[in-house]
């Protein structure tokens, strides 16, 4: 199986910040997996390193894999503006990490299962593909039986107000992908123009 299964705090040691879950071993033990721990010589980074790093850490975070992540960064280059902050814009258009920050879920893994699992409609429609590039105007709402259902609502924690560009209606149970978020409302620690630089060798 390509997609990453195994032990998330230990890709957060990898990048040294909690990008697959809250972190909360990361105090305990902050040094990067390998062995001998804190007393091994690491060598300084090279460039081409930092780039293939921070390609690595925003594939991990958005949950996507290298051939999906390229397609992506290509159609970013396709749209105007600053290829990077489209790259951003459009990982966060995903179906999966839209639904993670209307807060249906706490993680982007539970929100891709939700979508697999056909819980979720757009535009009143199932839809199970969790790479689902969501437009402005989009409604994202339970499908009607899985609104009544405990198990799959139980996860919801309410949305972040910060996450402006989403909009979610607890009662009605459907929120509205509104806009294309701005890269500076976008709290991911990401440094998109290494990526872009990676890809442009």
């Amino acid at each position: 199986m390509a997609r990453y299964t195994g032990p998330k705090t230990k890709i957060s040691r990898i990048f040294g910040e909690p990008i697959l879950g809250n972190g909360k071993w990361l105090g305990k033990n902050s040094n990067p997996p390998g062995q001998h721990g804190a007393a091994r010589k690491r060598k300084t980074l090279g460039e081409y390193a930092l780039q293939l790093r921070e390609k690595q850490k925003a594939k991990y975070t958005y949950g996507v894999l290298e051939r999906q992540f390229r397609k992506t960064f290509e159609e970013a280059q396709r749209l105007k503006g600053v290829t990077g902050e489209n790259l951003i814009k459009l990982l966060e258009a995903r179906l999966d990490n839209t639904i993670f920050r209307m807060g249906l879920t706490a993680s982007r893994p539970e929100a891709r299962q939700l979508v697999c699992h056909k819980h979720i409609t757009v535009n009143g429609e199932v839809m199970n593909i969790p790479s689902y590039q969501c437009q402005p105007g989009d409604i994202i709402a339970y499908k009607p039986k899985s609104a009544d259902n405990s198990g799959v609502t139980s996860k919801s924690r309410g949305k972040n107000p910060k996450f402006s560009w989403l909009d979610w209606n607890e009662a009605e149970k459907k929120g509205t992908f509104i806009t294309f978020p701005e890269r500076e409302n976008v709290p991911e620690n990401i440094k998109e123009q290494l990526i872009v630089e990676l890809y442009s060798k």
